[in-house]
């Protein structure tokens, strides 16, 4: 004999009122399933809701206490239950009421007294339909959670790039410290700040302030390119020396073309990367660099870059000087709102304060 499948050792209960209806009904089930066996409807809710649920139910609806109709609304209401089929199996032979029974969501009607070969039948169809559905429910299940880690994978691969690009352009200065940290935790603050502003909510979505945190680290990623001789320098720089230190923001730019032109395709994630690296020099009345555009003309993400850049650099210790406090670093930034920096942007960083001089201090050098 061969050995059963799945389906065949499948468990059945059946509901039903009569003990002659459930030892009928159990003789002929008994040689191919499990059978369990439930005289009311609530014994019958209390074996499905239990440890080890049955594949399919066969339910009797004129029964004393809750009828059939209500114990297969409650099993389809509950997401544990709602997937376990269900077949009327009844007296009752009017079209409204196998109308009523299939609307509740039961799987099937069959009509008492059951001919034995078609009543099994009908059960062994229900519960290839049911396997067949959880087949596909598990598949989706593993598919969704492979493509959450695959997901999660790609964007700690995204991190572990745009960090270790940025730790390039650190090692070349060893003054800027924890700065690329810093930086990052200022611009998603103020970008959660002003999310909700008028001007900035159609940019500032929550998956837009995820790259901004993202890409921030890469603002400075061109010092790459600037000679030892100028980006070390202890002291101010010559009108010469200034000129080659602002094309840290073309090279960083271009560095980052580059890398997309390689792997022949734009990349989303730095998208923004770009934007900041080439503009984050930029100031709001057009007296900054490399193009000397003004106001919104800026992207939104340089813009918010400047100011955490220019803060965090106004409070670091340099060997050329030394940090300022919160206070007087604050004072700078409030004098540059219209003239080096975005109004609200300023505005956000007065309402920030406190946010500012918690991240400076957690990242301290």
């Amino acid at each position: 004999m061969d050995a059963p499948t799945l389906i065949e050792k499948a468990t059945i209960l059946v509901v039903d009122d009569t003990p002659d209806n459930l030892s009928l009904m159990s003789g002929l089930l008994k040689d191919r399933y499990r059978v369990k066996v439930a005289n009311n409807g609530e014994k019958a809710l209390r074996i499905v809701r239990g440890d080890a649920p049955p594949e399919l139910i066969l339910l009797d609806i004129m029964m004393p206490g809750l009828s059939g109709y209500d114990v297969c609304e409650a099993l389809k209401a509950d997401a544990a239950t709602r997937d376990i089929p269900i077949i009327f199996l009844t007296a009752m032979t009017a079209t409204e009421d196998e109308t009523k029974g299939l609307a509740l969501g039961a799987a099937d009607f069959i009509t008492k007294p059951v001919n034995p070969p078609v009543m099994l039948a009908r059960v062994a169809t229900q519960l290839k339909v049911k396997a067949a559905a959880d087949f596909l429910r598990d598949q989706n299940a593993y598919l969704e959670a492979e493509v959450a880690r695959r997901t999660r994978e790609l964007a700690a691969i995204q991190d572990v790039a745009i960090l270790a690009m940025a730790s390039l352009a650190e090692t070349r200065d060893s003054d800027t410290g924890n700065h690329i940290r810093r930086t990052q935790f200022y611009v998603r603050a103020l970008a959660i700040h002003l999310q909700p502003h008028p001007r900035f909510r159609h940019f500032l979505t929550d998956a837009t302030i995820d790259m901004l945190f993202k890409s921030a680290p890469l603002h400075d990623i061109g010092k790459v390119g600037i000679p030892d001789r100028i980006l070390l320098k202890p002291g101010r720089f010559s009108a010469d020396e200034f000129e080659t230190m602002k094309a840290h923001t073309t090279l960083g730019r271009d560095a980052i073309l580059h890398a997309e032109k390689m792997l022949g395709m734009d990349v989303d994630f730095l998208r923004l990367a770009k934007e900041i690296a080439y503009y984050h020099q930029e100031k709001w009345d057009g007296s900054g660099y490399p193009e000397g555009i003004a106001g919104d003309a800026i992207p939104i993400s340089a813009r918010l870059m400047a100011l955490a850049d220019v803060y965090d650099a106004l409070i670091s210790r340099r060997v050329y000087k030394d940090g300022m406090s919160h206070a007087e670093a604050a004072v700078i930034i409030r004098e540059g709102r219209g003239s080096h920096f975005d109004p609200d942007v300023v505005d956000a960083f007065v309402d920030l304060q406190d946010e500012f001089r918690a991240i400076a201090a957690r990242f301290a050098d």
